[in-house]
């Protein structure tokens, strides 16, 4: 594969479009995603995020007492903890410890 002048135009377009380094390497063809990437690290194009990276979590609010139960999907917005007082020496409060832990059966004697 060689970076023609068509080829890094293209990638500056799709790269200014939004597009991630897997679509533009599925879109340019015969390529792949590091490439891409270490390409328009190379060209100077702007970073953008990671989806990975979040903003400060809502989990700051929470202390070691209260409920660490999470509700709905980190990605999501809504996401919370439950945030209820824990039990002693547990993470989660009564409700989400009956959800969390099971008792051993007892064995037949």
């Amino acid at each position: 594969m060689e970076w023609t002048e068509a080829r890094v135009e293209r990638l500056r377009d799709l790269w200014n479009g939004g597009l991630s380094a897997s679509q533009i390497a599925a879109e340019l063809g015969d390529v792949t995603r590091n490439a891409v990437i270490g390409k328009a690290h190379r060209l100077g194009l702007s970073s953008r995020p990671s989806p990975i990276k979040r903003s400060a979590a809502p989990v700051t609010t929470l202390t070691e007492r209260m409920c660490h139960w999470p509700i709905g999907h980190p990605r999501e917005p809504g996401f919370h903890f439950c945030g209820k007082p824990a039990e002693t020496d547990r993470p989660y409060c009564a409700e989400h410890c009956a959800i969390a832990y099971r008792r051993k059966k007892e064995s037949a004697a």
